[in-house]
């Protein structure tokens, strides 16, 4: 099997829960809970889980802290 090759999360539409934590620089519960607050879940065929990352950007610009 290949490996999937990475790109810079800039460019990206969506990743999984690997890339959403590198994206937000946080932990695995954290990340998930915010892709859940963001509604940026995509579910697919199987138990692989993507998140969109212009939703996720967008809730963390607009929630205010």
């Amino acid at each position: 099997m290949r490996k999937t090759t990475r790109s810079d999360l800039e460019n990206v539409f969506a990743v999984d829960v690997k890339g959403l934590m590198k994206l937000l620089s946080c932990g695995e519960q954290t990340a998930r809970e915010i892709g859940e607050k963001s509604e940026a879940r995509i579910p697919t065929e199987g138990r692989r889980v993507l998140y969109s990352t212009d939703k996720v950007r967008e809730y963390l610009h607009n929630h205010t802290f």
